[in-house]
């Protein structure tokens, strides 16, 4: 199963996305920011990373930017967790790296569905 890297500031979301990932068998490390989620993914290489975008510290966007830079991170799934709607921000995040979207509060199913789609 894949290694997966879910960052978001929200205890609530993050134990969320663990146990519907947890119970697909996919192994799952958190990360409270951007600040953490890079620090994780230089010290450990991840199949797919989950990202909101409004965080302290640094934001999902900037770490997804700076991520996209990192040997190995290149084509590697990123999708955005968020509750963001607007246009502009899901162009800006296309634009920077981000594989895909999904809008909180999220389905399970849903988010299960991509993660199947984008990990092989």
């Amino acid at each position: 199963m894949a290694k997966i890297l879910a960052v978001d500031d929200s205890k609530v979301i993050r134990d969320l996305v663990v146990a519907v990932l947890l119970e697909k068998g996919h192994e799952v490390v958190t990360a409270n920011d951007g600040v953490e989620g890079m620090s994780a993914t230089r010290s450990e290489q991840f199949d797919m990373i989950l990202s909101d975008i409004n965080m302290p510290n640094m934001t999902g966007i900037s770490m997804v930017s700076k991520i996209r830079r990192l040997p190995g991170y290149e084509y590697i799934p990123i999708i955005m967790l968020t509750t963001e709607s607007s246009e502009f921000k899901k162009e800006k995040a296309k634009k920077i790296g981000a594989t895909g979207w999904l809008q909180k509060p999220f389905d399970p199913d849903r988010l299960m569905k991509a993660v199947n789609k984008l990990v092989k």
